[in-house]
C-alpha cells in the first residue's frame, strides 16, 4: 500500500539534475526505499545504483534494467571513489547522520559531480475549507505522533550544514490528482497515523474522511493535491581532484 499511495516526483526534477551532472554514466540514490527516485534517474542515466539499509524495502523496490539495488548504509555505500556523476537522497536525509552521509558523497563524486537532497512537505488541498480540515488533522490530532526528525524536512533541510557549493535551482512541487479515497490511502501511509493507531487502537483517517466528504463533492472527483518540494543541490569543488586521482588509481 505504501508505494501505491505515494506522490510521484516530477520528471522536471530529474531532467534538471541530469542537465547539471557532468555526464550521465552513473547516478547513486542513497536511502532509496522503494526505488521511486531511482526510477526517475534511470530515464537519464546509463546506470543507477540504489542503496538502502532495509532488506524489506529493497525486496519491494521497482525493478529496472539500468538499476542495481544494494544493501548498504548511507555512510558506507561500498561504491568506487570518484566514480559517480550524481548522488541523491530523496525523502531520506532527515534519517541519516548528515555529516557522515555528506562525507560519503564527497568520496563518491567525480570531477564536477553533483549532489541533490530533497523531500516534500505537508500536502495542500485546493480550497480553504478542505485545506484547513486536513491541516487541523495533520498539525492537531497527529502532531505529537510525528517523529522529531521530520522537523528537519519541514524546515527545508536549511538547518543542516551543507558542505558543498550550493547551486540555485528553480522551485519544484509535487502534484497528484486524487479521489477522496486515494487521499485517505495516502494519509494511512504516514508514520504518525500508524503510531496513532498503535497507541489508540482507532484509525483516525476514518473520521477525517467523514469531515472532508461534504467539502469534497463526489467521492470519485479528482482534486489536485500539492506538496512543496524542498531541494538542495551542490557541487564539491574542494576534493574532486583527490577523488579523480583515486578513481584513476583504482580503475
Amino acid at each position: 500500500m505504501y508505494s501505491t499511495y505515494r506522490p510521484h516526483y516530477p520528471d522536471t526534477l530529474f531532467k534538471l539534475l541530469s542537465d547539471l551532472a557532468p555526464s550521465h554514466r552513473l547516478a547513486v540514490d542513497i536511502g532509496t526505499g522503494n526505488g521511486q527516485a531511482a526510477l526517475g534517474l534511470a530515464r537519464y542515466f546509463e546506470r543507477v545504483i540504489a542503496t538502502d539499509r532495509s532488506e524489506a524495502q529493497l525486496a519491494h523496490a521497482a525493478k529496472h534494467e539500468r538499476i542495481e539495488y544494494r544493501l548498504a548504509a548511507a555512510e558506507a555505500s561500498g561504491i568506487l571513489s570518484g566514480s559517480v556523476d550524481l548522488v541523491t537522497a530523496a525523502q531520506a536525509l532527515h534519517w541519516f547522520d548528515a555529516s557522515a552521509f555528506f562525507a560519503e558523497a564527497k568520496r563518491l563524486l567525480r570531477r564536477e559531480g553533483v549532489i541533490a537532497v530533497w523531500g516534500y512537505g505537508d500536502p495542500v488541498l485546493d480550497t480553504g475549507p478542505l485545506d484547513r480540515t486536513l491541516h487541523e488533522f495533520n498539525r492537531g490530532m497527529l502532531e505529537q505522533y510525528w517523529f522529531p526528525e521530520r522537523d528537519l524536512l519541514l524546515q527545508g533541510y536549511k538547518t543542516i550544514p551543507f558542505p558543498f557549493a550550493e547551486i540555485d535551482v528553480p522551485a519544484q512541487e509535487l502534484e497528484m490528482h486524487w479521489t477522496l479515497g486515494e487521499l485517505a490511502g495516502y494519509l494511512r501511509t504516514w508514520s504518525a497515523t500508524a503510531r496513532y493507531v498503535a497507541e489508540n487502537g482507532v484509525d483516525p483517517v476514518t473520521d477525517l474522511e467523514r469531515a472532508l466528504a461534504p467539502l469534497w463533492g463526489e467521492p470519485t472527483r479528482r482534486r489536485p493535491v500539492r506538496w512543496p518540494l524542498h531541494l538542495r543541490v551542490g557541487r564539491d569543488s574542494g576534493a574532486v581532484a583527490v577523488h579523480e586521482r583515486t578513481h584513476q588509481t583504482m580503475g
